[in-house]
């Protein structure tokens, strides 16, 4: 059996030799995890890699939205100053023909018809004598009959 003063060395070496080695580390990689170790950081950089690569796909299709809703924007305000313009030109389209309409109506009564610009009768001419041929006897194409 141990003595109370030999307990107490042992159990302050004991101390000592865990404190020392808590403050100094250990040194000691095994392969497998330094393996393991390796495969993390590399899987942790290919996926930095991707990150980045998806990111600047993304900000290039956010780029090409922007600029297609910019152009969107432009065809639709386009449109809607065509559509005006194209109810414009229908209304004064249907006053016009409303305004051709009221003038054919009034313009009957109104108007007088121009006079038709003379015309010269042509000299007789003396007339032509045609000979008259006599009519081609038309051929019949029948088959001869048999008599028996």
């Amino acid at each position: 059996m141990m003595t109370w003063p030999s307990r107490r060395i042992v159990f302050t070496f004991a101390c000592g030799t865990l404190m020392t080695l808590a403050l100094t580390g250990c040194d000691y990689w095994p392969p497998a995890l330094q393996a393991q170790i390796e495969q993390l950081r590399a899987e942790s950089q290919t996926a930095a890699a991707d990150k980045a690569l998806l990111q600047n796909q993304l900000n290039a299709a956010n780029r090409a939205k922007e600029e297609l809703q910019a152009r969107v924007e432009d065809l639709t305000r386009v449109n809607r100053e065509k559509s005006g313009m194209i109810a414009n030109l229908e209304r004064s389209l249907t006053a016009e023909r409303e305004r051709a309409a009221r003038l054919t109506k009034t313009n009957p009564a109104k108007a007088k018809p121009k006079p038709a610009p003379a015309i010269k009768p042509l000299p007789k001419l003396p007339p032509k004598v045609v000979p008259k041929t006599q009519p081609k006897k038309k051929t019949s194409q029948m088959h001869p009959t048999r008599v028996g």
